[in-house]
């Protein structure tokens, strides 16, 4: 069981289903044809019940929930590649919004994003987190349960006025480090960034709903917005990561995934992060195959994201990148050695000249090892490319329950 994701002439590079869950990454710089190969794989997997996440930082994957058919290019693509007979349609898209203005509202809580995310979005240096770490201490003895930053406020002057009380139980409490992590709790209050974080927090169970047909559901966060504020985005991002990977049983191997996100952006969320977060993530993407959930990291650059991680990214889509400088020519170079070989092609040379929509493709074959790369191309979608114009997707207000099960 597979899906037909580019063709090199007559030959066709398919992604197998029962490999979707071994992780994989989609590269290349702007403009090369990356969210096509995203959109192409986002409906392959829900044509065959497997539901989707995927965060849209530009705008134009709302287009998935309406049939394509409409665009020249995509015909003559078609048409070029030998593919004629082609049913274009919409697919099942259910839309997600912090800010809950494009999609249904989508938040979490203080309490569950835990103190090494906080740490991060806060700017923390290692002695206030741990301090931060002493309130969520006291939150856990004293069942305590903060949801948004106005209770981390209050928690914080409360165990300013009972910290002799509090220290016997959770060591010396430094009133220099609560006053810090007070004033970059109001910081990002004042910047806005305190959207995130609500008394009701998002069911990761939401992502798992399937339309009526038995097609996986589309799940799009809208993050045109939310991009902006890159350590907000990459902190919902990898408190998503980790609310799956701590609440999901362990399922084996399965014939296809449970579940597939893409991480659009991926650098955001190691930028700036410490060594003991990145290995955590690490550990979160080796260990997500058994629980039956595939990850795809998107980026402009794979070397942005650690070797570890890197590693772990069986199934792989290289568009073109761009060499101007020295540094630049290096980084095609590290790139062009984590392909398996192919002979008759340099891999280097090959990523400074692929057109708009060609790849460097290699997937994982049956038994586990990545096939020979090979310069193809994607196939187009069949959904429609850009933005929706008819407004069919899920909106704000609308029960996800009513329409899907």
């Amino acid at each position: 069981m597979s899906m037909l994701i580019a063709k090199k002439g007559n030959k066709e590079l398919k992604l197998l289903y029962g490999m979707a869950n071994r992780h994989g990454l989609i590269a290349g710089s702007t403009g090369s044809g990356k969210t096509v190969t995203l959109q192409v794989m986002a409906e392959n997997f829900s044509r065959a019940g497997v539901p989707v996440f995927m965060p849209d930082i530009k705008g134009d994957l709302t287009g998935l929930g309406e049939t394509g058919g409409n665009n020249i290019k995509v015909t003559e693509r078609f048409t070029s590649m030998g593919i004629n007979d082609v049913f274009y349609s919409g697919n099942p898209v259910a839309m997600w919004d912090v800010y809950g203005q494009k999609g249904s509202v989508l938040k979490t809580s203080v309490h569950k994003v835990g103190p090494m995310l906080l740490s991060r979005l806060l700017n923390l240096s290692p002695a206030q987190e741990g301090t931060l770490l002493q309130l969520y201490k006291i939150c856990n003895i004293y069942d305590i349960l903060m949801h948004n930053l106005n209770d981390v406020v209050s928690l914080i002057q409360t165990v300013e006025a009972n910290s002799d009380k509090l220290e016997p139980k959770v060591g010396r409490i430094s009133k220099m480090s609560l006053g810090t992590i007070q004033r970059s709790l109001l910081q990002l209050e004042y910047d806005g960034e305190d959207v995130l974080f609500d008394h009701v927090s998002f069911s990761t169970d939401k992502l798992f709903c399937k339309a009526p047909d038995g097609r996986g559901v589309i799940n799009i966060l809208s993050a045109e917005k939310l991009i902006n504020s890159s350590k907000l985005y990459s902190t919902l991002m990898l408190w998503l990561m980790t609310e799956l990977y701590q609440n999901l049983p362990e399922v084996g191997d399965m014939d296809k995934p449970s579940l597939v996100l893409f991480f659009d952006e991926a650098h955001l969320m190691f930028t700036d992060a410490p060594a003991v977060l990145k290995e955590k993530i690490s550990k979160m993407v080796r260990l997500m195959r058994s629980k039956g959930v595939g990850i795809y990291f998107v980026s402009q650059n794979p070397g942005d994201i650690p070797d570890d991680v890197l590693a772990q990214l069986g199934n792989r889509v290289q568009h073109s990148m761009r060499a101007f400088t020295p540094k630049e020519q290096k980084a095609i170079n590290t790139i062009a050695q984590t392909f398996r070989i192919n002979p008759t092609l340099d891999i280097e040379t090959a990523i400074k000249e692929l057109k708009t929509g060609e790849a460097l493709v290699s997937f994982l074959q049956e038994d586990g090892s990545p096939a020979i790369t090979e310069k193809a191309m994607i196939i187009p979608p069949v959904s429609r490319i850009g933005a929706a114009v008819n407004g069919s997707v899920i909106v704000p207000g609308e029960s996800l329950e009513a329409v899907f099960n």
